[in-house]
């Protein structure tokens, strides 16, 4: 279940219209820990045309051979990508609560939420607070001075 303004998140259809994907925290109520991320709320995929697709499509010019296929991604089941949180997960699922900090309408504004959440929290430099430890692939905990 997630949280998002006090109210609890269980379908797609309470998400507001022209919503992409949104910025959420996973926290550990034992440690005190959490994981900042993003989710989108839809993926996208091609799907090869069949024989008789190819043959309906009429008219001049180059025919697609694919079309995309839009479905719901698996945000409802979804915790993170962290490796250490996904392990304690495994053990300890009932001590960690979901809450979305806010919602994004497209693929960059999604990226920047997530990146100036992970910097006001300033969450590499805090590795006893936050499972994070990179931005973005490019900013990494290790890299800092110690």
């Amino acid at each position: 279940m997630w949280k998002f303004n006090g109210e609890e998140i269980t379908d797609i259809d309470q998400f507001p219209t022209g919503t992409f994907g949104f910025v959420y925290r996973v926290f550990n109520k034992n440690t005190g820990k959490a994981y900042i991320g993003k989710k989108v709320l839809y993926h996208s995929t091609k799907k090869k045309l069949t024989q008789k697709e190819l043959a309906e499509i009429e008219g001049q010019g180059r025919r697609p051979s694919y079309r995309l296929v839009v479905k719901e991604s698996d945000w409802k089941s979804y915790w993170g990508s962290n490796k250490l949180l996904l392990e304690e997960l495994k053990t300890d699922k009932d001590n960690f609560e979901r809450s979305i900090i806010c919602l994004a309408k497209d693929k960059k504004q999604l990226t920047y939420f997530e990146c100036k959440y992970l910097f006001i929290y300033s969450v590499l430099e805090k590795p006893e607070e936050f499972y994070n430890d990179n931005i973005l692939g490019k900013f990494f905990t290790k890299d800092l001075p110690s």
